[in-house]
């Protein structure tokens, strides 16, 4: 079982020193969080509250993931990066595909691409994208992204988008690796159809373990369950010998965690950080 410690909460001035913290203490892998702006007004509702309020406030900080990744991968050389995930709709593809290959180049093929559809429709009008069917919209930008990343001349012809041989380089020094969020039926066929492995956050384990075997079917009915798929989940549990036994045989691969959030603390300063993630390393991953 691989671990990733979820960056939220830290202050980004101090990822670099975190990331290599996390390096140190035998982490996989590093998770940042996505969003462009907080508008004032939003009556979007999260859908992840009961009451549709987000988890998070105006005022915390939400650096740009590909500027965040580049400096944390200078100052690292086995941890990978993923997003946790990137408003993929949000964004022209052109845009993504240069922040992300430019990411994977330098790091030497370590980002990993976590996507959702969004939520916050005010975002996607302040960035003029347009909110409706962002779902197929998304499905249609993984193709031009795999197409740009793969290197050479490639075009694209569909609903969406649409354009005549061109190429983007840097290129990545192979395939990035794309994880659906969400738990939505749309999201598993997604994830199952198009996706290298599906991401998912704070489920209890009983429901963690029904949206592995829900994943399961989707891939079964996509027929492409002999694909390489990854897991990368947070279970409202301890992550002990047990647990973890249990859900690797349900299938999930990568535990996403947060060292100060498990241990009460929800802004560390940035000692006190790297304290809590030796000490999550030491007992759990070790």
């Amino acid at each position: 079982m691989r671990f990733c410690q979820a960056l939220l909460g830290a202050a980004p001035r101090d990822w670099p020193t975190i990331a290599a913290a996390a390096e140190a203490a035998g982490f996989d892998s590093v998770a940042v969080s996505d969003h462009v702006v907080y508008p004032s007004y939003l009556s979007s509702k999260y859908p992840y509250t009961p009451d549709g309020t987000p988890l998070f406030s105006p005022d915390e900080d939400w650096p740009d993931p590909w500027v965040a990744i580049g400096a944390m991968s200078s100052v690292t050389s086995t941890l990978r990066f993923l997003t946790n995930v990137y408003v993929l709709p949000l964004r022209n593809p052109f845009v993504v595909a240069k922040a992300v290959g430019t990411a994977a180049h330098l790091s030497d093929g370590r980002v990993g691409l976590g996507i959702g559809a969004g939520w916050m429709a005010e975002e996607f009008e302040l960035l003029e994208q347009p909110f409706a069917r962002r779902g197929a919209r998304m499905d249609e930008m993984l193709e031009v992204l795999r197409g740009l990343w793969a290197g050479g001349m490639v075009e694209h012809h569909g609903e969406f988008y649409d354009f005549d041989p061109v190429e983007m380089r840097p290129a990545p020094p192979g395939p990035v690796p794309v994880y659906v969020g969400g738990h939505s039926p749309a999201a598993f066929r997604r994830a199952a159809r198009l996706g290298d492995g599906w991401l998912g956050v704070h489920y209890p384990v009983d429901e963690l373990v029904a949206h592995c075997r829900t994943l399961q079917q989707a891939r079964e009915d996509a027929g492409t369950a002999d694909r390489p798929f990854e897991i990368i989940a947070s279970p409202l549990a301890a992550p002990a010998g047990d647990l973890l036994e249990q859900l690797a045989a349900e299938g999930v691969t990568t535990i996403l965690t947060s060292a100060w959030m498990a241990s009460g603390v929800n802004a560390p300063e940035t000692a006190q950080a790297i304290e809590l993630v030796g000490a999550f390393g030491e007992r759990f991953v070790r």
